[in-house]
């Protein structure tokens, strides 16, 4: 899938495919967090069944409104007691799937929100 091009300092999701993901004119691979000024490569998880907030630390760093788990091409049932711990820090979660994760990031981004995608890579085709 294309997205449109666009002339920003921000970090916006120009592309992406199963297994990667182009932000601004850089192809990137693996698991990645990334906000409007960070990004965090080769993101590592303990178990991606089951998030924690020590796996969300390096998003939370970046002190978003909203983290967005782009959980990988299948459809992942939310952690609601993920969910209730973030929300106890001010901060809200989504699931969904990553593709999907990468559009919803770049519309909160284009509405001026802070948010940080935790991205799930998989190199398995739909």
């Amino acid at each position: 899938m294309q997205f449109s091009r666009e002339e920003s300092t921000r970090n916006l999701i120009r592309a992406w495919e199963p297994g990667r993901i182009r932000i601004g004119e850089r192809w990137l691979t693996g698991n990645l967090i990334v906000s409007a000024e960070t990004i965090v490569s080769d993101w590592t998880l303990r178990d991606r069944g089951r998030i924690t907030v020590e796996d969300l630390a390096p998003a939370l760093e970046l002190e978003p409104e909203l983290v967005i788990v782009g959980a990988g091409l299948t459809a992942v049932s939310p952690d609601f007691d993920l969910m209730r711990e973030l929300a106890g820090l001010a901060v809200g979660l989504e699931y969904m799937q990553t593709q999907a994760a990468c559009r919803t990031y770049n519309v909160l981004v284009h509405e001026g929100r802070r948010v940080a995608a935790a991205l799930i890579q998989e190199r398995d085709s739909v």
